[in-house]
């Protein structure tokens, strides 16, 4: 499958990618991998990138958009992939467009995972996460505590509450989310690309993508 996944911030996409993977190949492509994996091998767009990253600006479209025309072109694409965090606005959605054109890649379809905001809010406000840069191990609070209240279960450091996860920090994510992405939705729906999915059960969920890729 080629696919974009759309959704606000604690939708799930990320949970949703790394099943719908397990049934073809595919390779889930976050921006934020995709950008500390160049970074970290040291290319020249990593290089570029890193020095926005350094002073805490934003990386650019358009070098975004290189480094994701190099990561769609190495061999593990060749199963599929499926985009998750990108693109965010129009602009990038447009220069994707052009992208995939290039590169003579035909997306299957872009699936919109809609979640209320009572849902969103009390998902991410109950998460937390291991404090231990090398784990990042995540849990909650009501559904995945870890065993030993506030420690990690797989290295022992302790487990926090992430700074942007604070209900203020949640609202304005999902007002920037509004603003930026949420038009996603209409554009690629007007290509009579959108699936939207409003279940909360993941195999559900999966079900229904898959269900609605076949078509």
């Amino acid at each position: 499958m080629r696919i974009i996944l759309l959704g606000s911030p604690g939708a799930g996409k990320g949970t949703v990618a790394n099943l719908l993977k397990q049934h073809d190949g595919s390779v889930h492509i976050s921006t934020g991998d995709i950008l500390r994996n160049a970074v970290k091998a040291g290319t020249p767009l990593g290089k570029k990138a890193k020095e926005y990253m350094d002073q805490g600006a934003l990386v650019p479209d358009s070098l975004i958009i290189d480094i994701m025309g190099e990561r769609l072109q190495e061999s593990d694409c060749k199963h599929g992939f499926i985009l998750d965090g990108f693109p965010r606005t129009i602009p990038q959605a447009e220069a994707l467009d052009n992208l995939l054109e290039k590169l003579s890649i035909r997306l299957d379809g872009v699936v919109n995972l809609e979640v209320a905001r009572s849902v969103i809010l009390d998902r991410l406000t109950t998460r937390r996460t291991c404090s231990n840069p090398s784990c990042q191990a995540i849990y909650n609070v009501k559904t995945n505590p870890p065993k030993t209240e506030g420690i990690c279960d797989k290295c022992g450091s302790p487990v926090v509450q992430r700074s942007d996860e604070t209900e203020e920090a949640i609202l304005k994510r999902l007002e920037t989310y509004n603003q930026q992405t949420a038009p996603l939705i209409d554009y690629y729906k007007k290509r009579g690309m959108l699936i939207t999915i409003t279940s909360l059960d993941l195999d559900t969920i999966i079900k229904e993508i898959l269900a609605a890729l076949k078509k």
